[in-house]
C-alpha cells in the first residue's frame, strides 16, 4: 500500500501537467499568427520654409463617445493583442520611458513642450494618492486614510491634438502635420459636478509615431488586417471639432460662443480651410 501511493501522486502530477500543456497548446483561432508586430515608420517628406504658400495652425478634439473614435478608446481593459490609446500612452511613459511628456507650465495652458516631465511627476499624476475615509472598527469614527489611485482608460474621454495645415507648393499637395495630442480627463467641482474637461500633459506627435506604429487597434472590415494607431492618425480615421484657430487674441472658440454656436464656428473653420484648397486650382 505504501508503494501504490507514491506511484498515484507520479500519476497524477503527470496527467495534471498533460492536461496544463493541452490547454496551453490550444490553437484559438484557424491559424498561427506568425507576422512580426514590428513596424517602421514612414518618414515625413522633407517640407522646405520657401515652399509653404499657405499654413494655419488648427487645435481639434476628439470625443471618444463618438463611434468612429471608438478603436482609440477600447479595449477598457487591456487583452492579448490590443490596448486602448491611453493603455499604450501610459506604458510607454511608465514602464518604457520611449515617450516624453510635456506639462502645462506655471499657467496650466503651455501647449508649446516647454516644460518636459521628470518620472516622478508623471508617477505622481498618473498614479496620485488619495485620501479616503473609513470607519475605526473600535470608535467609530471616519479616519483618513491615504491610497494609491491610479488614472484609467476608461477615465480618459477626451484627446486635443494640435496641427498645422500646410499647403506645399512644391508638390501642389495640401496636408495636414500633427504636432501634438494632449489626454484630457473629465473634470468635477467638490459637490461632483462636471464642469469640463481638464489636460493631463503634452505629448510630441513625432516622437508617438514610433509607438502607435507598433499598437494594433481594432480593423471594421477585416480583423486579418493589422492596423495600427499610426494608420488612423495619418489616414484621418476618426471624427474631431475645431476648438481653436490661430488668431490675432490667441482665444479659442469658446470664448466668444456656445454651444451650436461653438459647433457652426467650429465648421466654418473647416469649411474656410477646405475653399483655401479649392480657390487655388480654381481658374
Amino acid at each position: 500500500m505504501k508503494k501504490v501511493v507514491p506511484i498515484l501522486a507520479a500519476l497524477l502530477l503527470i496527467f495534471c501537467s498533460t492536461a496544463d500543456a493541452q490547454v496551453q497548446n490550444v490553437l484559438d483561432g484557424a491559424y498561427v499568427k506568425e507576422h512580426n508586430a514590428t513596424k517602421r515608420v514612414i518618414p515625413y517628406p522633407h517640407l522646405r520654409e520657401a515652399d509653404v504658400m499657405f499654413a494655419k495652425r488648427i487645435w481639434q478634439r476628439m470625443d471618444m463617445r463618438q463611434k468612429m473614435n471608438h478603436p482609440f478608446y477600447y479595449p477598457i481593459e487591456e487583452i492579448e493583442d490590443r490596448k486602448s490609446l491611453f493603455d499604450v500612452i501610459k506604458h510607454a511613459l511608465l514602464v518604457d520611458g520611449s515617450l516624453t511628456a510635456y506639462s502645462l507650465g506655471p499657467t496650466v495652458d503651455d501647449d508649446e513642450f516647454h516644460y518636459p516631465m521628470t518620472q516622478t511627476e508623471i508617477d505622481s499624476l498618473l498614479r496620485p494618492v488619495i485620501t479616503q475615509y473609513t470607519e475605526d472598527p473600535d470608535t467609530g469614527e471616519r479616519i483618513p486614510v491615504e491610497v494609491e489611485d491610479e488614472v484609467r482608460s476608461e477615465d480618459v474621454t477626451m484627446y486635443e491634438i494640435k496641427e498645422d495645415w500646410l499647403f506645399d507648393k512644391q508638390r501642389s499637395e495640401r496636408f495636414v502635420r500633427i504636432i501634438g495630442i494632449c489626454p484630457m480627463m473629465e473634470d468635477y467641482d467638490d459637490q461632483g459636478e462636471k464642469r469640463g474637461y481638464k489636460p493631463l500633459f503634452w505629448l510630441y506627435f513625432p516622437e508617438c509615431r514610433y509607438v502607435f506604429a507598433n499598437a494594433d487597434v481594432y480593423n471594421f472590415n477585416n480583423d486579418s488586417q493589422r492596423r495600427t494607431f499610426e494608420d488612423l492618425f495619418q489616414k484621418r480615421m476618426f471624427s474631431s471639432y475645431v476648438v481653436k484657430e490661430s488668431n490675432v487674441y490667441d482665444r479659442s472658440i469658446s470664448a466668444y460662443a456656445r454651444n451650436i454656436d461653438a459647433l457652426l464656428e467650429s465648421e466654418r473653420i473647416k469649411e474656410e480651410l477646405f475653399e483655401v484648397e479649392h480657390d487655388l486650382w480654381h481658374y
